[in-house]
């Protein structure tokens, strides 16, 4: 097991301590008061039995003591096998939901935003089946191997009070032969394991293009392509799943058949030892049945050995994801529940994304500075630079557009000062922003729900402040249910227009000082985005808002007192309003 391998185990065991401790305390003890239940029941009928034999032991028998602790055991069993299914999975989820909220934080660091666009299947499903997949690693490896060690320690512990030599072969055989079968079928399970977990995950994206892309595929006459490629991939799942069927088949046989060992040898030497009155018969019998009983917690680990193949490719592909959502307070994170969507092109989000804060290396002169680049480049993706060598200082309170032609370098400008991308050279330091975009990200939620992402205690006054100042109260009002009024998936229910006034509104509640508009009324008509860059600018001068506008359109342009032009990545002009050059400026962008 590599480095990742050992983080994503000890971010599993770290994330619920003590309730995972207790739960493979409870799942021993249940094996073994089965195991003592079996032992003390067989016990106590081979020597009633042979007590019943003589009237004198018969009379002076004890049968009292015995049958009191078959109850105590029986239901002692009961109990802690309840507790056990309790806490175990109580304490499975919790760890695994601890550990989601640590990777979607290693998600949020710089780069987050376009590994999402890149690859968003992708990551959802180390989210979703990788994360479960370690569940796997506590309830059907780690539990289960701890109640085999137990259970063959009492085996060997409690024969050998009976007869040393034979507890000590016993322990030690159940020990060896189970550890060895189980160790074999692990090893023998991960190739086929690991084959079945990308089959599934690579049948699930190819049926997922298949259905939403079934009209594209079809024009382009790929659709039969596409469904041969999904069967081809839907017979290696079912080759891997014949291999680990396989392998079971075989653990089977070899667990019944080291069970059916153990039983006979431990026969044979009981039945020596009452021939030779070593041993009474009822404790032979007790012995009989605790072989028994001792080889069945080894056959429990046989779902978790099937399974090793999957949870190894979850650990390894989880592992540094799992050590980057460590990021101690204060550092590069996402807060608000809707950052997966703040992607720098397509989302219109109130995502809270606080840049890469560092007021002791910006020094005192950065203190004052909402946004200060300092000798900056940086890429979208890869290693190739989209923008070089900026400098560039902006004031709280400033209104500043960067304007150029798209591909210019304006997105990437403000995917930096978002903290969503971290600088190749150079130093970034801004203060928390929020990203408004030309796509709106809306969810199958109530119209409270989707307001509240941006923020999560605000009352229902707030939220109707927020949709006056965005021009939306009224339209909202008249949908009936007002706050509750559920919208479909993507905001399906609402027109472009409205969207773009609850995309507003969340952007007014959410509490950072920094707005970052791209292209924000791009695809809106001239009336609606006249009147929602009116707003923005009514509520930004009303409430001090740093402001910075990345656009090539005059009507958005006009909000700033300051344009910074971009061109090739860099810098080729700042200039302020009131100067000629300013009005040329603006004059030379795009009208409505």
């Amino acid at each position: 097991m590599n480095a990742p391998s050992h983080a994503a185990l000890r971010q599993l065991l770290l994330a619920e301590p003590k309730r995972l401790l207790l739960g493979a305390v409870l799942a021993a003890l249940t094996t073994l008061g089965g195991m003592a239940l079996l032992g003390l029941s067989g016990w106590f009928i081979t020597a009633t039995a042979i007590a019943g034999m003589s009237a004198s032991t018969a009379f002076m028998f004890d049968v009292f003591a015995p049958s009191a602790g078959i109850r105590l055991l029986a239901l002692g069993r009961t109990g802690t096998r309840y507790a056990e299914r309790l806490v175990t999975h109580d304490a499975t989820f919790g760890a695994l939901a601890e550990l989601r909220v640590r990777l979607f934080r290693g998600w949020s660091l710089p780069d987050a935003a376009s590994r999402l666009l890149r690859s968003p299947a992708k990551l959802l499903f180390r989210l979703t089946a990788d994360i479960d997949a370690l569940e796997s690693l506590y309830l059907r490896l780690l539990v289960p191997a701890a109640t085999a060690l137990c259970a063959a320690v009492l085996a060997g512990v409690v024969v050998a009070f009976m007869q040393w030599q034979l507890g000590v072969v016993l322990g030690l055989w159940l020990l060896v032969c189970g550890g060895a079968i189980t160790l074999l079928l692990l090893k023998s399970a991960i190739r086929p394991g690991v084959a079945r977990s990308r089959a599934v995950e690579a049948l699930r994206a190819r049926a997922i293009d298949l259905v939403a892309g079934q009209t594209e595929l079809a024009m382009a006459g790929r659709l039969n392509a596409q469904c041969q490629a999904l069967a081809r991939t839907d017979h290696a799942l079912a080759r891997a799943d014949l291999a680990l069927m396989q392998r079971d088949t075989r653990a089977g046989a070899a667990f019944g058949i080291a069970g059916s060992a153990t039983l006979a040898a431990v026969l044979l030497a009981a039945a020596a030892l009452v021939e030779y009155c070593a041993m009474p018969v009822p404790l032979a019998a007790l012995a009989i049945l605790i072989a028994l009983a001792a080889m069945e917690p080894f056959a429990g680990l046989r779902r978790g050995a099937l399974e090793a193949g999957r949870l190894w490719l979850a650990m390894k592909r989880l592992g540094p994801r799992l050590e980057q959502g460590l990021a101690p307070a204060g550092a590069t994170t996402s807060a608000a529940a809707d950052t997966v969507a703040a992607k720098p092109t397509d989302a219109n989000v109130t995502a809270n994304i606080p840049g890469p804060i560092d007021i002791n290396a910006a020094g005192n002169a950065n203190t004052c500075a909402a946004i200060v680049f300092e000798h900056v480049s940086a890429a979208q993706s890869g290693s190739t630079p989209v923008v070089h060598a900026i400098d560039l200082r902006i004031a709280p309170g400033e209104r500043v557009a960067l304007v150029g032609p798209s591909g210019a370098g304006k997105s990437t400008l403000l995917a930096l000062m978002a903290g969503e991308i971290a600088p190749l050279d150079g130093s970034v330091h801004a203060a928390q922003a929020c990203l408004f975009t030309q796509r709106t990200e809306l969810f199958q939620d109530s119209m409270r729900d989707n307001l509240r992402l941006a923020a999560p205690d605000a009352d229902d006054d707030r939220l109707w402040n927020a949709l006056q100042a965005a021009g939306f109260d009224v339209q909202v009002r008249a949908f009936g249910k007002g706050l509750d009024t559920m919208l479909g998936e993507g905001g399906l229910g609402l027109s472009g227009g409205q969207a773009r006034r609850l995309a507003l509104a969340r952007l007014l509640l959410h509490p950072s000082r920094v707005w970052l508009l791209d292209e924000a009324t791009e695809a809106l008509d001239a009336a609606t985005a006249r009147d929602v860059l009116q707003r923005l600018d009514r509520h930004a001068r009303a409430e001090g808002q740093t402001v910075i506008i990345a656009t090539h359109l005059r009507r958005e342009a006009s909000l700033a007192d300051r344009l910074v032009g971009v061109r090739n990545g860099r810098i080729a002009f700042d200039v302020r309003r009131g100067t000629q050059d300013f009005d040329a400026a603006l004059a030379a962008l795009r009208q409505d």
